[in-house]
C-alpha cells in the first residue's frame, strides 16, 4: 500500500539533496570544526556555507545567525535570554494559541511570578492585536518580551508579526516570533521587520529532526541558553551537529527556490482538496481564515465524529494527517488552538488537519478526495450524534 503523506507540518521526509550533501560529514569528513586543524577547519568553512543559507532564507546576515538543536530550544532560547538582558521587567505577551514550546514554557513562567498575557483570537484565528497595542501604551516599561508565532500550526493562519514587531520596537520591546512553520511556505524577511528573534526548525523544510537555528538581531546581547564552550561565537555551547547544520543549509536554499511553488501548485492542491471536501461531506467546515493563511495547510472539522477514529480509518487506507499538532497528541481533548477559537465542539472533536509540501501531487489529493466521505459516513452511522 502506498503512504500519502499530508502531515508535513508535523515533520517533512528529508530530501534527497539534503541527505546527499550531508552523507560525507558522518564518515570520511569527520573532523570537528573547532579544531586547529585544517581536517576540522574545512567543516567549518561547510558549516559557514550553511550558515549563509540560512541567512538568505529570511534575508538575515550569516552573523546573526545560531545554530540549535531545534525550533524549540530556539524558542526557549529567546524568552530566556529577553529576560536575562530585562530583569526588572516580569511581563510577557504571547497568544494562546501559541505552540506548546512558548506556551508551556510561559505558565512555567507565571508559577515563578513572571504576568504573562496570553492574547485571545477570535473564531478565525485573528489576534486581537488592539489589547496588545493598549498594553503596550500603558505598560512598555514592564515588558520584557512579546512572542507571537508567525503562523499558526495547525490552522494555518498568519498573524500580522510584522505590524505588531514594529509597534513594540517603537517603545523599546523585544520581539520574538517562532516562526517555525512560516518558514520555507511563505517569504519572510527579517530585515524589513523589527524582529529581535526568529525561530525555525530544520524538519520543517526537509531537513533532518534535530536542528534548528535562532535569528538574533545584530546589536542584540544574547546571554547563551547553553553555557560552556566558545562554539556559535559563545552564544550557544556543545559541539556543532555538523552533518545536520550541513543539511539545514541546503534544505534552506531549496525551500527559497521553492516559495513560489508553495504559492502556486501547492495551494492550488490545498484547495481542490478543500473544495471537494467540502462538497462531498455535509456538515464540514473549515477552521481558520481562508485567505490569511498559509499555501499548505488545510483545517477541516467534521461534525458528530471523533478526530481520532477519523485517522485510524485513515492510516488503514495510507493516509497520514494529524488531528492537531504533534506535540499534543494522546489527548482526546480538542486542541488548545480550537478551543481558543471557540470552535464548536461538535467540530472541533472531528478535525482533522491536512498539511502538504512540495512533494504532494494532485493524484494524491485525488484518492483523498475518494477516501473520506465513505469514512466519514461509516463513522456517521455508529455515531449517537449524528442526526441523519
Amino acid at each position: 500500500m502506498n503512504i500519502v503523506y499530508t502531515d508535513n507540518n508535523a515533520t517533512t521526509k528529508v530530501s534527497p539533496e539534503v541527505l546527499e550533501e550531508m552523507m560525507p560529514y558522518f564518515s570520511e569528513l569527520y573532523g570537528n570544526p573547532s579544531s586547529m586543524h585544517s581536517f576540522g577547519g574545512n567543516v567549518g568553512g561547510k558549516i559557514q556555507e550553511a550558515r549563509e543559507r540560512v541567512a538568505r532564507l529570511i534575508n538575515a546576515n550569516p552573523s546573526e545567525i545560531v545554530f540549535t538543536s531545534c525550533g524549540t530550544e530556539s524558542d526557549n532560547a529567546a524568552i530566556m535570554a529577553a529576560l536575562e538582558l530585562n530583569p526588572a521587567k516580569k511581563h510577557i505577551i504571547t497568544s494562546a494559541v501559541e505552540h506548546p514550546a512558548i506556551k508551556n514554557l510561559c505558565s512555567y513562567l507565571e508559577r515563578k511570578g513572571y504576568h504573562i498575557t496570553f492574547v485571545s483570537v477570535d473564531r478565525e484565528g485573528h489576534l486581537d492585536t488592539e489589547l496588545i497595542y493598549e498594553i503596550i501604551e500603558k505598560k512598555a516599561d514592564d515588558i520584557a518580551v512579546i512572542s507571537l508565532m508567525w503562523a499558526n500550526n495547525e490552522t494555518g493562519v498568519i498573524f500580522p508579526v510584522e505590524e505588531v514587531a514594529r509597534k513594540a520596537a517603537e517603545k523599546g520591546i523585544l520581539f520574538h516570533t517562532d516562526a517555525v512553520q512560516a518558514v520555507g511556505k511563505i517569504p519572510i524577511d527579517v530585515k524589513a521587520a523589527d524582529i529581535a528573534m526568529l525561530s525555525l526548525s530544520g524538519h520543517k523544510i526537509h531537513a533532518p529532526k534535530g536542528i534548528g537555528a535562532l535569528y538574533v538581531r545584530q546589536g542584540i546581547k544574547f546571554p547563551p541558553f547553553l553555557k560552556g564552550g566558545h562554539q556559535e561565537k559563545g552564544r550557544r555551547a556543545g559541539t556543532e551537529n555538523t552533518a545536520s547544520i550541513i543539511g539545514l543549509g541546503k534544505a534552506s536554499e531549496l525551500a527559497k527556490a521553492h516559495l513560489n511553488e508553495m504559492d502556486t501548485r501547492i495551494r492550488g492542491l490545498r484547495d481542490y482538496l478543500e473544495a471537494e471536501l467540502l462538497a462531498k461531506i455535509p456538515a464540514s467546515s473549515v477552521n481558520g481564515d481562508k485567505k490569511n493563511r498559509l499555501p499548505n495547510t488545510l483545517s477541516i472539522g467534521f461534525d458528530a465524529v471523533e478526530g481520532e477514529s477519523i485517522l485510524l480509518l485513515m492510516d488503514q487506507s495510507g493516509i497520514c494527517a494529524s488531528s492537531g499538532s504533534a506535540c499534543t497528541s494522546g489527548s482526546l481533548d480538542p486542541s488548545h488552538v480550537l478551543m481558543a477559537m471557540k470552535v464548536p465542539f461538535e467540530s472541533a472533536h472531528g478535525t482533522i488537519r491536512f498539511s502538504l509540501s512540495t512533494y504532494n501531487t494532485k493524484e494524491e489529493m485525488s484518492y483523498i478526495i475518494e477516501a473520506m466521505p465513505p469514512i466519514i459516513k461509516r463513522l456517521r452511522d455508529i455515531s449517537p450524534f449524528w442526526k441523519k
